[in-house]
């Protein structure tokens, strides 16, 4: 009789895992993606986030309003010239579609600054940009790593401030316009020079 029971708890908890396994209990929704194809190759998708209503977080020294409750920024030196944001990440649409962090390091001559962006039911990609802007205010950023269907792209990005002047009343200050740029994977790039 034990080993009868023993036996059914071994193989319940192998049917459980398997089913776990094949059904997985978490199906993220994936919003649609609006991808174009950009002019030399590759593929452009445009991000936004509407300032502030989309901000999270504004970590940083001295900054105790922009944290959540409970939170507070650490009083290290190393920290003082660093910023965090938090935001939503919205889509061609005005869809929320994920969670973007931007941080900002200040450098003697200009500020780094990363971007992490994570899409639900996609992955997460990390782009670094260089030190101060262009002439038309932008900033670029190359691709440093991905997970999921970003793991294997290498890319670049592009941000700009771009200030609301509808007048309403209810209307955010401006948003920050994000227009990434995958051109390729790796492995196929690899496999390209190659052959040349």
């Amino acid at each position: 009789m034990i080993k009868t029971f023993l036996i059914g708890i071994v193989l319940g908890i192998a049917v459980a895992a398997g089913a776990l396994y094949m059904l997985p209990v978490v199906d993220q929704h994936r919003e649609t993606s609006y991808v174009s194809v950009a002019l030399n190759g590759g593929n452009n998708e445009s991000f936004h986030i509407n300032i502030p209503i989309d901000r999270i977080m504004l970590g940083k020294a001295g900054n105790a309003d922009g944290m959540p409750s409970g939170l507070v920024w650490p009083k290290d030196e190393v920290l003082a010239d660093v910023s965090t944001e938090m935001f939503k990440l919205r889509n061609e649409r005005d869809v929320v579609i994920g969670v973007a962090v931007r941080t900002v390091a200040k450098d003697d001559e200009a500020d780094l600054i990363d971007w992490v962006m994570h899409l639900p039911a996609r992955g997460t990609f990390f782009f670094t940009m260089g030190a101060g802007p262009l002439e038309d205010g932008s900033r670029v950023g190359a691709l440093r790593t991905g997970t999921q269907e970003f793991a294997l792209l290498k890319g670049s990005i592009s941000e700009r401030w771009v200030s609301d002047t509808s007048g309403e009343e209810d209307a955010p200050d401006g948003r920050i316009e994000l227009v990434t740029t995958y051109e390729g994977t790796i492995a196929t790039q690899a496999a390209l020079e190659a052959v040349e």
